[in-house]
């Protein structure tokens, strides 16, 4: 089967490209696809991240295990689409270069037969053009989400009398 798939900036500007890919092909290809489609030279680190229908992110895919003891990371070329997209769960984020983090939202949006004589993968639409540099992203908390994290204690970090350190140390 073919996986059409939807791959958008995260920008406030519409910028996407819609490639069609073979669901048995691994997530390397899928990335090499996508660093094509919107003109990245390719060779930065990247991850595909599965997520729930709320964009929340989930496990981690790498494009290379970069850990020093040999984790148990889920790579991309060992990894086909099929493994981590399907209709039931369409949906997972894209990171390319770690320095910029460029971010895009991955969406299934149709599963067809394989056409006899088309090369997969192929780009199928491109809208809008990426930008020279990412969007910038907006790393804000929601009201009530550090009061969340750290309970109704207000001064906290006021008491360092129950921190097992020598506030002198230097």
């Amino acid at each position: 089967m073919i996986y059409k798939i939807r791959i958008i900036l995260d920008a406030e500007e519409d910028i996407f490209r819609d490639i069609e890919i073979d669901e048995n092909d691994t997530l390397e290809d899928f990335h090499n696809a996508i660093t094509q489609a919107f003109g990245f030279e390719g060779g930065e680190m990247a991850s595909f991240y599965t997520c729930d229908e709320d964009w929340n992110q989930d496990e981690e895919i790498a494009l290379f295990d970069m850990s020093d003891n040999g984790s148990d990371i889920r790579l991309m070329n060992e990894t086909t689409l099929d493994d981590v997209l399907s209709e039931q769960s369409p949906k997972m984020i894209y990171v390319y270069d770690f320095f910029n983090m460029w971010t895009f939202f991955v969406e299934l949006a149709d599963v067809v037969e394989n056409q006899d004589g088309r090369i997969y993968p192929s780009l199928l639409f491109s809208f809008g053009e990426l930008p020279d540099s990412p969007p910038e992203k907006k790393f804000e908390a929601e009201e009530g989400d550090l009061e969340d994290s750290f309970g109704d204690d207000d001064d906290f970090l006021d008491s360092y009398d129950d921190m097992d350190f020598d506030e002198n140390w230097n």
